[in-house]
């Protein structure tokens, strides 16, 4: 039997870092380092703003496809201490390559960030934390492109094995199949999975490469604090029409500060008050979780007496017109409570696909899940 994984992360908070800032972490500034004028007008627009306390920007930058701009390298280095010097902001960028690392440690770049696409391959991460082994600086570490948060949290326990205690993660979203309002679908559940884990890793948001576009900026980094997030990473450019990468959803420096004005900053832990009162519903909750789970129980037990009963008389499972019944009623009466139907439809299916696995002796698919293709996957339907 293969052994399971002990690790764990031993981050600490932002207010521990050395760095003068606590949470919420506002870092801003433009998706590329272009030139170094660009990059000194951005950080003067945002430093000015006194919304931000680190200026981000990419240097080197591999696009999906050749031929289009891929930073401007080691060269830009140079910018980002010309741009601290004059502003006051601490610099950072993302480092996918030990060259990367070095030329970084040796300009003295105050943190670095590893991309969604260094994320999802354990040899690069190994790589970067061998070397940044023994070194003593803020990393943070983007989500996978794709949903899978196992190696967002083997990403985090790579840094944090190689002694990176002043740790932190990023979350810009997932590529996904379905079309959705974003350039990368949400999914708020793998950052709350992440923090449910690990409650003292900082998490930040990165609204940009969620949304996409400008017009989604506010309501993505509205939700992210709603969520308890630590702070937000925005992409500025002083002329974001114009910029060399990722333009739609670049917003200048002023449009910066009107976004962060406009921007409700929730306190991270209630007042005693309030905290009684949370407690109050929060029990409430746990009981209604509690009969929630009684009651599947129950509806599971009757499932497979149908099942029983079915192979008892030579029956066939299948029935799809039952559970298309089923699906109707769920669908009218989630509009009655104010449920989305997106939300009643994925839990009904997750039922389905249990009293499937009660109602059968299928065992060679794992518990719970039914092989794409089957004629028992959801939608051609059983009893219950």
């Amino acid at each position: 039997m293969p052994k399971t994984s002990t690790n764990v992360l031993h981050p600490i908070p932002f207010s521990a870092w050395g760095l003068g800032f606590e949470r919420p972490l506002l870092i801003a500034g433009p998706c590329s380092a272009e030139t170094e004028e660009q990059v000194l007008a951005t950080a003067k627009g945002i430093a000015a703003t006194g919304k931000a306390r680190v200026l981000r920007a990419g240097l080197w930058k591999p696009r999906t496809r050749p031929g289009h701009f891929e930073g401007a390298g080691n060269e830009a280095l140079a910018w980002l201490r010309r741009a601290k010097a004059e502003t006051g902001l601490l610099t950072m960028t993302e480092v996918a390559t030990t060259d990367h690392v070095e030329a970084c440690l040796k300009a003295g770049i105050d943190m670095l960030w590893i991309g969604a696409r260094t994320t999802p391959n354990p040899f690069s991460v190994q790589e970067l934390a061998d070397a940044l082994r023994g070194v003593d600086i803020p990393v943070f570490v983007k989500n996978p492109i794709n949903p899978d948060l196992q190696l967002w949290i083997g990403a985090l326990e790579r840094m944090d094995r190689a002694g990176i205690k002043r740790l932190a993660a990023i979350h810009r979203g997932f590529t996904w199949f379905e079309r959705t309002p974003y350039r990368n679908s949400p999914m708020w559940e793998f950052p709350i999975r992440l923090k449910a884990a690990f409650p003292d890793l900082e998490i930040i948001c990165d609204p940009s490469h969620i949304a996409g576009n400008r017009e989604k900026l506010g309501t993505i980094a509205q939700q992210a604090l709603d969520l308890g997030l630590s702070g937000l990473m925005l992409e500025v450019h002083q002329d974001p029409d114009n910029a060399r990468s990722d333009a739609e959803q670049q917003i200048a420096p002023r449009e910066y500060g009107a976004l962060i004005d406009s921007l409700l900053f929730r306190s991270a832990t209630p007042t005693a008050p309030m905290q009684d009162r949370l407690e109050e519903l929060r029990d409430l909750i746990d009981q209604l979780d509690e009969e929630i789970a009684q009651k599947l129980g129950t509806r599971m037990d009757i499932a497979e007496r149908i099942g029983d009963h079915k192979r008892a008389h030579q029956v066939a499972i299948l029935q799809p017109e039952r559970w298309d019944r089923i699906m109707r009623r769920q669908l009218k009466l989630a509009g009655h409570l104010g449920l989305s139907q997106a939300f009643v439809k994925e839990f009904m299916d997750a039922v389905h696909r249990e009293s499937i696995r009660r109602q059968t002796d299928e065992q060679s698919s794992p518990v719970g899940v039914v092989p794409a293709g089957s004629p028992l996957s959801p939608g051609n339907g059983v009893d219950g």
